[in-house]
């Protein structure tokens, strides 16, 4: 399944890969929202697709950081 190889990606990334990718989510998830808001958006499903990418992210983090 692609989700499953995204998250075994993150895995395998350290603590500060995974807050440069937490950020780059972040401003691509800006972008959108703005592009959106002037209609110039046309995958609005993006949108979801990347705040669901920043929870896994964040999700990976905290696990990483209870071991």
């Amino acid at each position: 399944m692609k989700i499953n190889k995204y998250v075994e990606d993150l895995r395998a990334k350290s603590a500060a890969e995974l807050n440069d990718e937490l950020v780059a989510a972040k401003k691509e998830l800006f972008n959108l929202r703005f592009q959106n808001a002037t209609n110039q958006l046309d995958n609005t499903s993006r949108i979801k697709e990347v705040r669901k990418n920043i929870a896994r992210i964040q999700t990976v983090m905290s696990e990483s950081a209870s071991k």
